[in-house]
């Protein structure tokens, strides 16, 4: 048993006839739409730099009311069953050519058919789920954002109101180990019963070494160093002169193994020409043959 015609298929329909387009520039937008919703129908077609394009989104609007107005249809459950352009009445023309000859011209029209139906209840079951996950989704997705920038909204309740007391009162402890201390002590001040003194842990070897907090002074009034600063100085200058050293005779090593420059080549054409130079000032020295023989 053959199927259901194109031109049979259940639905509401709208039809645009003889207009000024060859069937084979409006199939191709046509299939294009072919089993689509309509509203991605229209999206495609709003997309599409076609002339067909255009003229095919308009007959599906008009197909798209007609279920709306005469078939009490929701316009969001609607799909493209079907859609097809048949050619119309072609319109001939003549243009003259050479030799009293006449060339046809064919001025083609076609008719654009679409057919829109109800989309399955099976579809339309699994379209109404994902849009209500969809939305659940996103109010969930509100709902922990306002709640987030907000804080906690409901009432208090004693349970948090202790919590939160007790929040202070650590947040308080906290600055207070946090304050620097502003109190001086100086030398010779006990704290905590023990006596302060001007003693400092180095720190490399665990041993407490006296701060010397004399300073020498001349009779003039000009500081001296001390003594281990001017140790530590003289150590300074001569490992600079150790390394200045070595240095000087790692650069006068590499001059010494540097191979000489090599020299520069002559060309064949600077030989031949120093060869023939070196010819003709022989000539000149020996004289002429003629004058030889008269001498």
């Amino acid at each position: 048993m053959p199927g259901v015609k194109t031109n049979e298929v259940p639905g509401t329909r709208a039809v645009l006839r003889h207009y000024r387009m060859s069937a084979y520039k409006a199939r191709q937008v046509l299939d294009l739409i072919r089993g689509c919703d309509a509203d991605r129908a229209e999206e495609i077609l709003n997309a599409t730099p076609r002339e067909a394009a255009r003229v095919v989104a308009k007959v599906l609007a008009s197909a798209v009311a007609n279920a709306r107005t005469n078939d009490q249809l929701d316009p969001e459950e609607l799909f493209v069953s079907a859609c097809y352009a048949d050619e119309g009445t072609t319109l001939k023309r003549w243009r003259p050519r050479a030799r009293g000859r006449a060339t046809r011209i064919r001025k083609r029209t076609c008719h654009i058919t679409v057919i829109v139906s109800r989309l399955p209840e099976d579809k339309l079951e699994r379209r109404r789920a994902r849009r209500s996950a969809e939305t659940a989704g996103l109010r969930s997705r509100r709902v922990a954002a306002s709640r987030r920038g907000d804080g906690d909204v409901g009432p208090a309740t004693p349970r948090s109101a202790s919590k939160a007391a007790s929040d202070a009162d650590a947040d308080i402890e906290v600055e207070d180990l946090d304050a620097p201390s502003t109190d001086v002590i100086e030398d010779g001040d006990e704290v905590d019963g023990e006596a302060v003194g001007s003693k400092v842990d180095d720190g490399e070897s665990g041993s407490v070494v006296e701060a010397d907090t004399e300073v020498a002074a001349d009779e003039d009034g000009e500081f001296e160093e001390p003594a281990w600063l001017n140790e530590e100085l003289a150590e300074t200058d001569a490992d600079t002169e150790a390394e200045t050293e070595t240095e000087t005779e790692t650069e006068t090593e590499t001059e010494e193994e540097a191979p000489p420059a090599p020299k520069p080549r002559r060309t064949r054409g600077a030989r031949k020409r120093t060869t023939k130079a070196t010819a003709d000032a022989d000539e000149g020295d020996s004289g002429a043959p003629g004058e030889e023989e008269k001498d």
